[in-house]
């Protein structure tokens, strides 16, 4: 079985899968959440402190397990460096301890195995990215070469949403508290404009949007919980509509069979509506990852890990090293 271990941004996990059934054999996650609520985002110094007190407790649930470990995938880019160093230290511990081969892993591809936990990846595919940090579409070739057609300038789409619901002092992470409170507000109200409607270029860019609804809060002396629901409404259609814009731009260019939706942001049920929509109209089936492994967590990691088990992609302990930004020349690694 491979060892999967994610600690790319707040949440600390880890799981177990077999190499040639993909069967679950163990799965947790802690997530931090509630710790860096009260500061509106994630802060760094303290996801470190606490990847450094769960992630040796959730080794030790495994340890029976230890003999039938092959390798251990671990995530070492792109995320927070100071939490990438507390999964791949602990990674490097076991595998010196065992003697197990160490695979490195780009939790971004390990997103689009979210798709196939439990079965073979199937190429070609198309597939939305959207998460607190990164938002892109990418192709994926019949060899598994991925290339980016479209990426943000600036904010992502999951973290538009956490600015917003910072702004409305909903707490974080924010993409659930605004979708929740989207349901009762009115879409209309407000009148944001999508981002670069009518520029040609394949790109996102949410903080002209994000400054939108920054002025509109401004102009209220007191926001009641219905002017709440009725700006979340409107930010998280205009927001959705952004997606859909450039996606179906790019659908007119690429005729793909399969698209997939992954990343944390993707478990937001109005935008896999409107993708579900555009799949439709070009005759392509939506894959979808299980909500609850919509977000970072290690058995995507694990999954991605056996295929480079299986080519022999293994990296030596001494030459693992963390990488906090995304590397687009070398995505394919």
């Amino acid at each position: 079985m491979i060892l999967g271990i994610e600690s790319s941004c707040d949440d600390s996990s880890v799981a177990l899968i077999d190499i040639n059934t993909y069967e679950k054999i163990y799965y947790k996650k802690i997530s931090q959440e509630l710790e860096h609520s009260k500061y509106g985002g994630v802060v760094p110094e303290l996801a470190a402190r606490l990847h450094t007190q769960a992630l040796p407790n959730l080794i030790i649930d495994i340890k029976p397990h230890f003999k039938n470990i092959k390798a251990i995938a671990v995530t070492n880019e792109p995320g927070l460096s100071v939490s990438l160093i507390g999964g791949v230290s602990l990674a490097k511990a076991i595998s010196i301890s065992l003697n197990i081969p160490l695979i490195g892993i780009n939790h971004l591809f390990g997103h689009i195995y979210s798709l196939f936990l439990d079965k073979d990846i199937v190429f070609p595919l198309g597939v939305l990215l959207v998460s607190g940090g990164h938002t892109m579409i990418i192709d994926i070739d019949c060899d598994g070469k991925i290339s980016v057609l479209a990426t943000t300038s600036d904010d992502s789409f999951g973290e538009s949403f956490d600015k917003v619901a910072k702004m409305l002092n909903l707490g974080y992470p924010g993409g659930e508290k605004i979708e929740n409170l989207a349901k009762d507000g009115d879409d209309k109200r407000f009148h944001f404009t999508i981002p670069l409607l009518h520029n040609r270029r394949l790109e996102y860019s949410f903080s002209g949007l994000k400054n939108q609804v920054r002025l509109e809060i401004e102009k209220m002396q007191f926001i009641t919980e219905q002017d709440r629901s009725d700006i979340c409404a409107c930010f998280q259609k205009t927001a959705i509509n952004h997606i859909l814009d450039k996606l179906s731009k790019i659908f007119v260019q690429k005729k793909w069979a399969k698209f997939g939706i992954v990343g944390g942001a993707s478990a937001n049920l109005s935008l896999r509506n409107g993708v579900f929509e555009i799949c439709k109209k070009h005759d392509s089936s939506l894959l979808l990852a299980p909500l609850e492994f919509c977000s970072d967590n290690a058995l995507m990691i694990a999954r991605a890990g056996i295929s480079k088990f299986k080519k022999r992609e293994f990296i030596d302990y001494k030459n693992l090293q963390i990488n906090p930004k995304i590397d687009f020349l070398n995505f394919n690694r």
